[in-house]
């Protein structure tokens, strides 16, 4: 059996699809972490699960506070960017990674990380035009370049309801490994939220 009081999960990118994934794993029994080096932005209430008052904080020390303020529930916050430097002491003690960047080498870097120390990730991902996304465990994911460096792929309100789908899908995937150690792999767009085959 899975233990589930102590286990720690850490959030790693708490923008569009990371901010609301968090949010919908707030009742499970476990320790929540969020690492993310931006801030808040008035463009980022469109698309991500902050509130008008978070404007100008961190997005991991915003989201801790919205969690305990709105909800009662206690998280940790690291406000800085995930390096080859402090991956190790970031993720240290993780039962769970889950992946929400939008490039290319932080996702690598987290993979390699958890590669290294065999701690399970789960990687929640939208396509640049914003027509599907994928949650898919690292054992069979391989993160894409942007088109262009540093291209914004959740900004605007104009993709929400693709991400709201695939940010629920992300936490559902989050909850089954939390309670049943499953790893599920889904495909999801506005149509379909589509298993996908081949997953433990």
């Amino acid at each position: 059996m899975l233990r589930t009081a102590a286990m720690r999960i850490v959030f790693c990118g708490v923008g569009a699809i990371g901010s609301a994934a968090a949010l919908l794993c707030r009742n499970l029994d476990a320790t929540r972490v969020f690492i993310d080096f931006d801030r808040v932005e008035s463009k980022n209430l469109l698309s991500q699960a902050y509130v008008k008052p978070s404007v100008g904080k961190n997005k991991a020390e915003a989201l801790k506070l919205q969690l305990h303020n709105l909800h009662g529930v206690k998280a940790e916050a690291f406000g800085v960017r995930l390096t080859r430097d402090n991956v190790a002491a970031l993720c240290k003690g993780a039962d769970l990674l889950v992946d929400c960047f939008d490039n290319q080498d932080s996702r690598q870097l987290l993979s390699d990380h958890a590669r290294k120390t065999g701690t399970p990730l789960v990687h929640g991902a939208v396509s640049a035009d914003g027509t599907f996304g994928l949650v898919r465990w690292d054992e069979r994911f391989t993160p894409d370049a942007e088109d262009t460096q540093g291209q914004a792929t959740c900004e605007g309100g104009e993709h929400l309801p693709l991400l709201g789908l695939l940010a629920a899908t992300l936490a559902r995937a989050v909850q089954d490994f939390h309670k049943h150690g499953v790893k599920r792999d889904a495909f999801v767009n506005l149509n379909a939220v589509t298993p996908v085959a081949g997953q433990g």
